[in-house]
C-alpha cells in the first residue's frame, strides 16, 4: 500500500498564507516558486502542503485538514500564547476530540491527538 505524499491547496496570498501555516503550524518551507505563485511546505513526515496562488476564491474551500499533535490543549495553548485565534478550543466535536482553527482562505483545520481523542472522543 502506498501513502499520500503531498496535497495541494488554493489560496489568494501565498506569502501571507506561508507565513500563517510557518507560524502556526511549524511547518518548514521545502521551496517556493515566486513567478509561478507557489510555496511547497512540509511537516516532520515529509508531507508536502502545496500553496497555489489563485485569484479570486479559491476552489478548495470545504476541504478538511487533520493535523495530529502530540497534546492538542497543550498545542491550543502556546498557538493562542503566539496570536493564533481558533474557531474553537479542544472540545468534544462529532468525530472526535480536537480544536479547530482556519487558515487566511478559510480552510479548515482540525487539531488532535492520539490520548484527548481516546479519552475525550
Amino acid at each position: 500500500m502506498g501513502k499520500f505524499d503531498h496535497l495541494a491547496i488554493q489560496v489568494r496570498d501565498v506569502d501571507a498564507s506561508r507565513d500563517w501555516y510557518v507560524k502556526t503550524l511549524g511547518l518548514a518551507v521545502e521551496f517556493e516558486l515566486a513567478e509561478s505563485g507557489v510555496v511547497a511546505l512540509k511537516d516532520d513526515a515529509d508531507f508536502a502542503l502545496f500553496l497555489n496562488r489563485v485569484d479570486g476564491a479559491p476552489r478548495t474551500i470545504g476541504l478538511g485538514l487533520w493535523y495530529k499533535v502530540a497534546d492538542v490543549t497543550a498545542f491550543h495553548r502556546a498557538a493562542v500564547s503566539g496570536g493564533a485565534v481558533f474557531d474553537h478550543g479542544p472540545k468534544e466535536a462529532l468525530w472526535g476530540y480536537s480544536a479547530q482553527l482556519s487558515d487566511p482562505d478559510g480552510h479548515r483545520l482540525y487539531v488532535w491527538d492520539e490520548d484527548s481523542m481516546a479519552a475525550n472522543g
